[in-house]
């Protein structure tokens, strides 16, 4: 699993982008200024998504300094779009540069892009006989596509990204809900979770991969 450091100020931005790049299958570490994503950064994340305005300090530093110390990829995230910043920012050694308000999809598409191209893109996991991929975005079975829906993937990757943990229905409903940007109501999960175990399982009705918690959730150990 791919790690993300968001450098950032803004709380909300924080709390939503957090939320967004787990559901996709990246682990993500956050800083609101220089000092502490220079902290952070000693933890060697695969790529940083960089704010050039912080709360204390400026993302044209902090890019130079983590370029100098760990050559870990940056994609400038800004609400500035003049020139001058972005040919700055590229002068520094950033890989991409995206303005807010930007697409999601489009930033996911972006970070996958660069750890393709740097070499930080080994993140298969491992299920039994089931591989997932979460910078290519991919689930595999023994060799062969589960040819996941977005939803169905998004689910999966829920439960992955907390292994050992319970995850109640409650929960998945509302990270569901927040990713897919539409209600997922209580019977979606339903069958959404028995598909999944379709694709997935060797035998679906005696689940080794989803397992049910009675009377709590689900879990993936």
């Amino acid at each position: 699993m791919s790690t993300i450091l968001l450098v950032e100020d803004d709380k909300t931005i924080i709390s939503t982008l957090t939320e967004f790049l787990r559901s996709e299958g990246f682990s993500v570490l956050t800083a609101s200024g220089q000092s502490e994503a220079l902290e952070a950064a000693v933890s060697r994340p695969d790529l940083v998504l960089l704010d050039i305005s912080l709360a204390e300090g400026n993302g044209f530093a902090v890019c130079k300094a983590l370029k100098a110390e760990y050559n870990v990829p940056v994609i400038f995230l800004t609400a500035s779009g003049d020139e001058y910043s972005t040919v700055t920012g590229f002068e520094l050694g950033a890989d991409d540069y995206i303005a807010k308000p930007f697409r999601p999809r489009e930033l996911i598409s972006r970070i996958r892009n660069i750890l393709r191209l740097t070499g930080k893109s080994n993140t298969a996991i491992t299920l039994g006989s089931v591989t997932v991929d979460t910078v290519k975005g991919t689930a595999e079975k023994d060799g062969h596509d589960l040819y996941l829906s977005a939803l169905e993937y998004r689910l999966l990757l829920l439960l992955i990204n907390n292994r050992g943990m319970v995850m109640t229905r409650t929960m998945l409903l509302e990270s569901l809900w927040d990713a897919a940007g539409e209600f997922v109501s209580d019977n979606t999960l339903t069958v959404y979770i028995k598909r999944l175990r379709d694709k997935l399982e060797d035998d679906p009705q005696n689940p080794q991969i989803i397992r049910t918690v009675r009377g709590m959730g689900y879990k993936v150990e």
